[in-house]
């Protein structure tokens, strides 16, 4: 198998992805400062609320990418590609707060009960904080390995309610093309895993099977 990247290509990849994953949101802030958009807070949720789900979707691709391609160092990738679909998230909750409701916390809740899709997109919003929040190796450490890891597999609740924001809004539309095809995504990354997980316990099973036999 041909050995994987130097330690210097990996940086220079992570630098190449860090400036493709920002160029959404320079090119969207250009394209407002220049008055492109006709209603540029729609521009905005809209081109926000796409790319932290664009990104979520990449980051739980990382993964079974790396399992299936045994390309190690994508694991390098994805601390920042969680936290780039965590920028975007913000931003699009900001500009729902913010632009929408003015900061206004009461008129944003009675948003937020009154309409299902911005319901579930505010409880994957609120998920993914304390994702970013213990995303360094400081709090992993604090942690402990377990907790973190247990913590961080809210990202497989997430990315369902993201989508299911995502399916609820464009329904009103009647346009279901896009949610359907990132339902199709996130249901084929989850069950890799969950495939993956049930395999790894049947070995465990069978390698222990010989041991309660003999003892």
């Amino acid at each position: 198998m041909a050995a994987g990247p130097s330690a210097k290509q990996v940086s220079g990849i992570k630098a190449s992805v860090f400036v493709a994953a920002l160029l959404p949101f320079l090119w969207g802030a250009w394209q407002v400062v220049q008055g492109v958009p006709v209603d540029p807070l729609a521009y905005i949720t809209h081109q926000s609320g796409d790319w932290a789900l664009y990104l979520l979707c990449i980051t739980l691709a990382v993964t079974p990418l790396r399992r299936l391609s045994g390309w190690n160092w994508l694991l390098k990738l994805r601390r920042m590609l969680g936290l780039f679909a965590f920028f975007y998230a913000l931003l699009h909750f900001i500009a729902f707060f913010w632009f929408d409701h003015f900061f206004d916390v009461a008129s944003m809740l009675r948003d937020v009960a009154k309409r299902p899709f911005i319901l579930v997109g505010f409880i994957a919003f609120l998920m993914l904080v304390p994702l970013a929040a213990t995303s360094t190796n400081g709090m992993m450490r604090r942690l402990g390995g377990k907790r973190w890891q247990w913590l961080h597999r809210l990202i497989y609740l997430v990315a369902p309610l993201a989508v299911l924001h995502f399916w609820w809004m464009k329904a009103a539309k009647n346009n279901l093309a896009q949610p359907m095809l990132f339902a199709a995504i996130v249901a084929v990354l989850l069950a890799l895993r969950i495939y993956w997980s049930r395999a790894k316990a049947r070995a465990q099973a069978s390698a222990a099977a010989p041991h309660r036999r003999s003892a």
